[in-house]
Parts: C-alpha cells; sequence; structure tokens
C-alpha cells in the first residue's frame, strides 16, 4: 500500500521535487512553488428548498500567477478537499505553462453532491460561491472555468452574479460559459479534441496506428466526447467504464451506441459484455478519464497497454508512475493530454477581450496547431534529459514558470 496515495497534495510536490533536481531548478524558486500563493476557505450559506438553510465549503486555490492570471476551474463534488484543489492549481499551473499561454494556475471547489440538489439549490449554491469570493476573481487577476460536475448553465449564473456585484459587464471572468454569453465555439468538446491531437503525434513516436485499440476509464464529458471523436478517426474503441461499471468488446464497442444508451440513464451493464476493470483489458492505449488517483501501486500491474495518455488530472499515482516508467509504457501526462480545455478557454478569454468571435473551425484549427507544437516541444525535451514523457513535459512547465518568476525579481 502506497504511503498518501490519497493525497493529491503530497503527489503534485513529489513531482515538483523530481524536476527540481532533473533541471537544477533555483532553491529560492523551488520554496516559492511549494504552497499556493493564496488559498481561501469559505463557508457558503444556501436556502434549500424545504425552507432550511445548509452551509456547504468551499475552496480557492490560487498557485501561481507568475506569467498570467490565475486560472482554473471549479469542481461540485463531495471528494473535493483542500489537498485536492491545492494540487489541481498547481497542476494548472504547469498545465498553462506546458501550452504556453500567458496565464498561471488556480483551482477551486465545493463539497457537495450536486445530483441531490434541486436546480434552484443548485443556483443559489453557484451564485453563493461567487458571493463568497468575487474580491479575489476577476478578468486579469483570476478566471474560474467548469471542471468535474459543473456545467456552461452554472457558468452563467455565476458570470450573472459576478457581474451584478461588480456593476458592470465582464464575461471574461469565467471560461466555459454558454455561446450566448459570450462562450467559446469549440469549448465543449476542446479537452477531448486536443487530447486527440496529442495522440496522433504520439502514436507516431511508438510506431501506432489510427487503428490501435483503446480503453477508456471515464465516460464523463472528458471521456465520453474522447470516445466519440477516436472511434469517427477509426481507432477501435475496445473497453470503456463510468462510476457504475466497464464493458469490454474485443472487436469494438458501438460507441454512438454506448453514449445514446448513456445519455437515457442506461447502465453499461446492460450492454452486454460486463467486466471489472476496464485498466486490465487488452488494449494498446489506455485513457484515464476519471478522477486522480485511479491508478495505485496497488493496481498498476494489471494494465497490458502499450501507452496511457491522462485525460483525467493526477490518475497515476508517483509510485506507480514509477512502475510504468520500468516497464517502458510511454505515459502522456496531464498537464500536456488534457490541456486543450484550458486553450480553449484562453481563446474564450481572449475574444471576450476584442469582443470578436470566431467560428469553430477556426478554433479547432488554432487548437491542433498549439498543441501539436507543445507535444514536439516536450517530446525535445523528454529526449534533452533522456527522462520520461512526464517529467521532460515538467521541466518544459517548470522551466517557463521559474523564468518568468525570476524575471520579475530580477
Amino acid at each position: 500500500m502506497e504511503k498518501n496515495m490519497n493525497d493529491a497534495y503530497s503527489n503534485a510536490m513529489e513531482q515538483l521535487k523530481e524536476v527540481k533536481e532533473l533541471i537544477g531548478l533555483d532553491d529560492n524558486v523551488y520554496e516559492q512553488l511549494k504552497e499556493p500563493k493564496r488559498l481561501t476557505r469559505v463557508a457558503i450559506p444556501v436556502k434549500m428548498d424545504n425552507g432550511q438553510t445548509k452551509v456547504f465549503i468551499g475552496y480557492r486555490s490560487q498557485f501561481n500567477d507568475a506569467r498570467g492570471p490565475f486560472k482554473g476551474g471549479i469542481r461540485f463534488h463531495p471528494g473535493v478537499s483542500e489537498s485536492e484543489v491545492k494540487a489541481l492549481s498547481a497542476w494548472m499551473t504547469w498545465k498553462t505553462a506546458t501550452v504556453n499561454l500567458p496565464l498561471g494556475g488556480g483551482k477551486g471547489g465545493v463539497i457537495v453532491d450536486p445530483k441531490q440538489l434541486s436546480v434552484g439549490e443548485l443556483e443559489r449554491l453557484s451564485r453563493g460561491y461567487i458571493k463568497a469570493l468575487y474580491n479575489v476573481l476577476g478578468p486579469t487577476v483570476d478566471v474560474p472555468a467548469p471542471d468535474v460536475y459543473t456545467t456552461p448553465q452554472i457558468m452563467a449564473w455565476m458570470l450573472d452574479e459576478y457581474e451584478s456585484i461588480v456593476g458592470h459587464h465582464a464575461p471574461g471572468v469565467i471560461t466555459g460559459k454558454p455561446l450566448s454569453l459570450g462562450g467559446s465555439a469549440g469549448r465543449g468538446e476542446s479537452t477531448a479534441l486536443g487530447g486527440v491531437f496529442v495522440l496522433e503525434e504520439a502514436i507516431a513516436k511508438i510506431g501506432l496506428t489510427k487503428n490501435a485499440s483503446v480503453a477508456i476509464q471515464g465516460l464523463g464529458n472528458a471521456g465520453g466526447t474522447m470516445a466519440k471523436l477516436l472511434a469517427k478517426a477509426g481507432f477501435k474503441v475496445v473497453a470503456v467504464s463510468d462510476s457504475q461499471g466497464a464493458i469490454y468488446k474485443a472487436e469494438g464497442l458501438d460507441v454512438p451506441a454506448v453514449l445514446a444508451h448513456k445519455a437515457k440513464g442506461g447502465k453499461l451493464s446492460e450492454l452486454g459484455g460486463a467486466i471489472d476493470d476496464a485498466l486490465a483489458v487488452e488494449a494498446d492505449i489506455l485513457i484515464p478519464a476519471a478522477l486522480e488517483n485511479s491508478i495505485t501501486a496497488d493496481n498498476v500491474g494489471v494494465i497490458k497497454a502499450k501507452m496511457i495518455l491522462e485525460l483525467a488530472n493526477g490518475p497515476i499515482t508517483p509510485e506507480a508512475d514509477k512502475i510504468l516508467a520500468g516497464k517502458n509504457i510511454l505515459v502522456v501526462p496531464d498537464i500536456l493530454a488534457n490541456a486543450g480545455g484550458v486553450a480553449v478557454s484562453y481563446f474564450e478569454q481572449v475574444q471576450n477581450a476584442y469582443n470578436y468571435y470566431w467560428t469553430e473551425t477556426e478554433v479547432n484549427d488554432k487548437l491542433k496547431q498549439l498543441m501539436t507544437d507543445s507535444f514536439n516541444q516536450a517530446w525535445a525535451k523528454k529526449e534533452q534529459y533522456q527522462t520520461t514523457m512526464r517529467l521532460g513535459t515538467y521541466a518544459l512547465a517548470v522551466g517557463r514558470v521559474a523564468e518568468a518568476m525570476k524575471a520579475r525579481q530580477a
């Protein structure tokens, strides 16, 4: 059993320590990168439909803004914790730097099961989060976005609350908004599409083709969209899983039928081919697209894939990562593989600032160029340091953050 395997922030800091030793990171910079610049914990009172008031605990971790405003999602989930949001804000800092955006890293969350709330209660909670934190947010300060169990509608409520408080329009304060409120075309598929662009570069490096077999853990927005896009591109999606189960079909699943069944509230097991774990199937490529710490030292041994693309944030613990490296399994890290979402969030900020909007084709073309360039830059660092893809990508990202920090302190 791993020590601290559920402590996301310990994992994030272990990764930072590794890259410090690899690139010779300045001690003064390293010390500043061991804690968020600001961590805010708030109590959010919400009047429930039964007339009683319930208090929810929320967080906003603002890790580093040397390269630009803090940027990162807000998640509504029962498992939200201080350690989790701190870790996610650190990973966002590296992610925005990996794809060379002029942004820093932040993350927020509320401890709640949104499935247990009515629409009215969810709106009041969303507005309450902004009431509690508006003074540390802003288009040039900190820009939130959707994350686990938050949606464009929730972003719309949050935007409206922020603008009501400050007394003017500020569409750039939040990304992932509905198109009618200044959202960007292409934002809904951007995390998965960015992952596809990275995957296409990565398979060429290890000799796989587009008829490779794929297993996907997690069928939320990112995982479900990834399954759809990969099937359309010719990949063979042989296994998928969600929080209730997993299914496998060696000749490939009918992905549109699977997603349609799930959208209607059906269980995957009702489609046949039920298995215990999507991680353990025979597949060329494994895509963890659920939550952090999904792959640990205790279950990493079941993985048979030649390559792992991290569509989730922090799905592999450091101990499991070392085991995978020892098996020469290429791991394309989250801070590169799932950066398509924050890339298009940045495009949304730019469009809001100019009040000029691009077509979906224009957005996707810009995204492909950005993700392809970023993969090649990270691969070059991997080759330079003769290390894993994760550490090569971290060398690229942390080096960029350190450069900005030192420029400010010179």
